[in-house]
């Protein structure tokens, strides 16, 4: 299955059983997108990401940042994060997102993609720290990237297109029974910034 189709329906659920997956396309103007892209790009603290895979400590040309409503503790891959606190940029963000989703959200993990060879490996957001069945909120920054989602047991695959701007919610039973990921493409050499607002749970 795949969509091509820029003008999204945020009521269609994208994935065809176990889960919800609603993608809202472009809810930022291509102006006020640019806008926020440069301020992200320069004033997020990013960090390369790292993780520890079979006792080796692996370091991503993938950079990331962790923001929240207080210094939460967040571990994935085996490393610990510290949220830090919010700025202007991504509370005006967070506003945006909630309004629109009607979901509420107390932090955000950012991702810096340099180039289209930059990727995420297939996943799912289950950590214990999050809400469980919570609404994950991905918003989009720059370069339009294919975005894919696999069932864990049939394998049957989902991939969408991910615009500057655009909003896509995952929720409901999806982070169980659906793996996710950003594939790696040679084809795009420009940057994208991912931010996921999410809820911990303290």
């Amino acid at each position: 299955m795949q969509l091509f189709d820029i003008d999204a329906d945020p009521k269609q659920n994208q994935l065809p059983y176990d889960g919800t997956v609603n993608y809202y396309g472009k809810i930022i103007s291509h102006l006020e997108a640019d806008h926020y892209f440069e301020k992200l790009f320069y004033s997020i603290e990013w960090e390369n990401d790292q993780a520890i895979i079979f006792g080796r400590n692996i370091i991503t040309k993938r950079k990331v940042a962790w923001y929240g409503d207080q210094r939460f503790e967040y571990t994935y891959s085996n490393i610990n994060k510290y949220a830090l606190p919010w700025t202007d940029e991504l509370i005006e963000l967070k506003a945006i997102v909630e309004r629109l989703s009607g979901e509420t959200f107390n932090s955000c993990l950012l991702n810096l993609y340099h180039t289209g060879e930059e990727g995420m490996a297939w996943h799912s957001d289950a950590e214990t720290d999050l809400k469980k069945h919570g609404a994950i909120a991905s918003l989009s920054f720059g370069a339009e990237r294919k975005f894919a989602f696999k069932h864990k047991q049939t394998k049957e695959k989902v991939e969408l297109y991910l615009e500057h701007g655009s909003l896509l919610i995952m929720k409901d039973t999806t982070q169980s029974y659906w793996l996710h990921r950003l594939p790696p493409t040679k084809k795009i050499n420009t940057a994208r910034i991912n931010l996921t607002f999410r809820t911990i749970v303290t």
